[in-house]
């Protein structure tokens, strides 16, 4: 522009852009506009999510254009808040103040209903981001039910009454239908709810499949029969022999198979599956819940799918925990829970396999066993904190001199084992030598020495209790050389 100025219509959306997206100072002035960029191109791609989806919405509104039972862009508003974080609630506001006013109603009337659109994603994703874990809402039992509280029953409420009472006062809905209205306008809200941000929430915290092929194939079977399974009980497959009949709970075993098998993230995705074909059949008339009023069928399917959703994410969220504690439960039965190493049980078992081992190759391994020198003094003098660091000290050195094949192992209160597959006793004393040397190299105080002694199989004893008492027998040896002996390397 002549002189410099800047044109007032794009300094005023800079600066809409900088409040509304703030940007870390000390970025250099390209990733600052990149930033901006990317935070205004995650605005414009949730507002048209948002638009697209109530457009399609609101086809199924039959009490009033701008009522629904079935109302997907409050789940959409609610995940993009919660992850995105509060600063997109003028996405929000922007997209449903542009669905209402080219719907029904005037502006002071879209811009009521706008507002509490806005305010319901916004008071859900607070009370969300604040009390019930925000992203990982879904993780655990008491979450999913104040999920359940804050963004299915209270956030919604909020919006059915701003936006009833805004038509109401307007002129475009007679104050008689309110309660009909509310309810409809409620009902569509929580189902939106319940059952699409979940769906949303859980795939943006985890979009990557690590699925085994076995599992891919399970997947597969899973979505076909669920779908075939929908398609008979919603849909217009054997309509004249189960109509009216209550074959909805013919779906709750694909919603069981999805949590039990996989995780809350894969049920969710089964109940918006079973959620889009109910939906298309009731609207058509078919289906357990097709009546006369199509708005009532789709109440009561909406009514249905909301507390399928909340109970199979209870039940998955049970299963993931329980699985969770089974699999710490496994790693402390074979790791010593101040190190992370292996406890003397898998270091008997890693032995053992590396003797059946031998028998099948030919080829000899190597057990070391090493003793932290000077223990008690540390505990002494520094405490027992200290004593304790000094051994993690000592198991990070491990870490660090192991092989991947390698078994490193606390094989007593000070006293550690490794094992080396396909190692002989020189080889074992070059390790044993680069152990000593990093923890000599360690600055840290106090500063940490070990004493080492090594057993070769089958040179040095024929089973587990002699190899293990033959590397004791040399460390001892070599401790009477004084600290940090090392295995003289042949």
């Amino acid at each position: 522009m002549p002189g410099g100025h800047q044109r007032p219509g794009r300094a005023c959306a800079d600066a809409l852009s900088g409040m509304l997206f703030p940007v870390d100072m000390e970025q250099t002035p390209n990733q600052r506009r990149w930033h901006s960029f990317r935070q205004v191109f995650t605005g414009v791609v949730g507002c048209a999510a948002y638009i697209l989806a109530a457009k399609l919405s609101l086809r199924l509104a039959t009490v009033h254009p701008s009522a629904t039972p079935f109302w997907p862009p409050t789940g959409i508003a609610i995940a993009m808040l919660i992850v995105l974080g509060l600063r997109f609630w003028p996405v929000i506001f922007v997209g449903a103040f542009l669905v209402n006013f080219t719907t029904a109603g005037s502006f002071l009337t879209s811009l009521g209903i706008g507002t509490g659109n806005c305010l319901e994603a916004v008071f859900a994703a607070y009370l969300v981001r604040r009390f019930a874990s925000g992203r990982h809402v879904f993780e655990r039992t008491w979450d999913i039910l104040r999920f359940a509280l804050y963004a299915g029953i209270l956030s919604t409420s909020v919006a059915a009454t701003l936006g009833v009472t805004s038509l109401a006062l307007g002129g475009f809905a007679p104050w008689r239908q309110y309660g009909i209205l509310w309810r409809t306008w409620w009902l569509g809200d929580a189902a939106g709810a319940l059952v699409f941000a979940p769906f949303l929430l859980l795939w943006s915290n985890n979009w990557r499949l690590k699925w085994s092929r076995k599992q891919i194939v399970e997947a597969a079977a899973l979505l076909v029969t669920t779908l075939i399974v929908s398609e008979i009980v919603f849909g217009s497959m054997f309509h004249t022999h189960v109509r009216n009949d209550p074959w909805t709970f013919l779906v709750t075993p694909f919603l069981i198979w999805a949590a039990f098998r996989f995780g809350p993230r894969e049920a969710a995705s089964i109940v918006c599956v079973i959620c889009g074909v109910a939906v298309m059949g009731t609207t058509h008339g078919y289906g357990p819940f097709a009546r006369q009023s199509a708005n009532n069928s789709l109440l009561l399917l909406q009514s249905f799918l909301s507390f399928k959703a909340l109970l199979t994410l209870v039940f998955a969220a049970e299963v993931s925990e329980r699985r969770h504690q089974e699999e710490q439960a496994k790693l402390l039965a074979v790791r010593d829970p101040l190190t992370g190493l292996a406890n003397y049980r898998l270091l008997i078992e890693r032995i053992a396999d590396e003797i059946r081992r031998y028998s099948r190759n030919g080829k000899p391994f190597s057990v070391l066993l090493l003793d932290l020198d000077g223990l008690k003094k540390i505990n002494d003098v520094h405490g027992h904190l200290v004593g304790s660091l000094a051994i993690c000290r000592v198991a990070e050195v491990l870490h660090l001199s192991c092989r991947e094949t390698d078994t490193a192992a606390r094989y007593g209160g000070d006293e550690f084992a490794l094992v080396l597959p396909e190692s002989s006793a020189a080889s074992a004393a070059h390790v044993a030598e680069r152990i000593s040397a990093r923890l000599a190299a360690d600055v840290e105080e106090p500063r940490l020495s070990v004493s080492i002694g090594d057993a070769e199989y089958p040179r040095d004893g024929a089973t587990v209790e002699h190899l293990l008492s033959a590397a004791d027998k040399a460390l001892y040896e070599r401790k009477r050389g004084g600290p940090g002996s090392l295995i003289p390397v042949s």
